[in-house]
């Protein structure tokens, strides 16, 4: 059915299609995408060590002002390798990591540079001071 086949009914004219049209994608353009916005703007770090983790502080570097275990934001407390976990509370930055693998070894990985909204690693090169 065209446009013309309606006009001759004594339906919509043709303007009004048209000024229907540009309504409903204007509402299209201002309906929200879900969460795409507030997936580009979560930090995520990246496990790409060899073991499972499920301790995961942050502190600015050179402190040892260590913020909550990370693990938490898991849905089971743990980061298994090539895992991503999203990180919160932490903004832009340089820290230092504390990080205790389920096999009970704990290490630091110092110097990790975090940039908000963007995916940070960590792998067994960076890891110091294990014990």
């Amino acid at each position: 059915m065209s446009i013309a086949f309606f006009r001759g009914k004594g339906c919509l004219k043709s303007g009004t299609w048209r000024g229907l049209a540009f309504a409903a994608l204007g509402l299209f353009a201002f309906v929200p995408s879900g969460n795409n916005a507030d997936a580009a703007s979560r930090t995520r770090f990246w496990n790409l060590t060899t073991g499972t983790i499920k301790e995961f502080r942050l502190a600015p570097a050179g402190s040892t002002s260590f913020g909550k275990n990370q693990c938490e934001n898991d849905p089971d407390a743990a980061v298994d390798h090539d895992e991503r976990l999203e990180v919160t509370g932490v903004g832009a930055g340089r820290y230092d990591a504390k990080i205790v693998f389920a096999s009970g070894k704990a290490c630091m990985a110092r110097g990790i540079e975090v940039k908000e909204g963007k995916v940070f690693s960590i792998d067994d090169h960076d890891l110091v001071d294990c014990k």
